[in-house]
């Protein structure tokens, strides 16, 4: 499933976000990856071990850990280290598939789901589209400041070339109580279902209580 949400920082959150981006340092992206990432990136990376890289690395994890829709769609267990990505012009990121593992703290997450928070207007840079191949087909995308875009970290991807601008990210990964990626679309299909039919009956009716036994008892099974 590749679920784009929306407004994921507002626009005073985003405008927020962006006066703490404006004091970070930066270095070259291929100092963080491994051999094979390392032939196909050309990026830039912050520095987030700063006073101000950790003050907009807990706003991030704070907007991104309490989104509803992201609760929904990726029931996370944990999430890996954020990392802000700039890429300029003749930057980019060549297809590749994430690592199963990311390291966080003193352990590891096993890499469900891969998220791209964009924190730049797409008018500020062309090039730069986050292209998925995706269940035989390869989606391009490039979302409003303040969106992002969930999907599995299974899919082969890249970023296609800038060729002028600068392209400004959030990237992340999730390790979801729900493993699998089927399981995790038909719950996220019932949360939508409830939320739509709670706005027709109320929350004690017995079609209401039936659905909430139904999506409980799912979770259990598929945790």
């Amino acid at each position: 499933m590749l679920l784009p949400i929306a407004n994921v920082l507002d626009p005073a959150k985003l405008t927020e976000a962006q006066e703490m981006v404006a004091l970070l340092s930066w270095r070259d992206g291929a100092e963080t990856a491994g051999k094979t990432a390392r032939e196909v990136k050309r990026n830039l990376q912050a520095d987030l071990s700063t006073r101000s890289g950790a003050k907009l690395k807990t706003f991030l994890n704070t907007a991104l850990q309490q989104h509803p829709t992201i609760k929904a769609a990726a029931h996370p267990r944990q999430f890996s280290k954020l990392l802000l990505s700039k890429t300029e012009t003749g930057g980019g990121h060549g297809l590749h598939v994430d690592y199963s593992y990311m390291p966080t703290g003193n352990t590891e997450i096993r890499t469900d789901l891969s998220f791209t928070l964009f924190l730049s207007p797409p008018d500020a840079y062309e090039g730069g589209e986050l292209e998925i191949q995706h269940a035989g087909q390869a989606f391009s995308i490039k979302l409003a400041a303040g969106d992002l875009i969930l999907y599995p970290s299974t899919n082969l991807h890249q970023v296609k070339p800038v060729t002028s601008g600068s392209r400004l990210v959030c990237v992340g990964w999730i390790e979801s109580r729900v493993k699998r990626s089927e399981d995790r679309e038909l719950l996220y299909e019932v949360s939508t279902l409830k939320a739509a039919l709670a706005q027709q009956y109320p929350a004690q009716s017995p079609e209401m209580l039936k659905l909430s036994r139904i999506q409980g008892n799912l979770k259990r099974r598929f945790s």
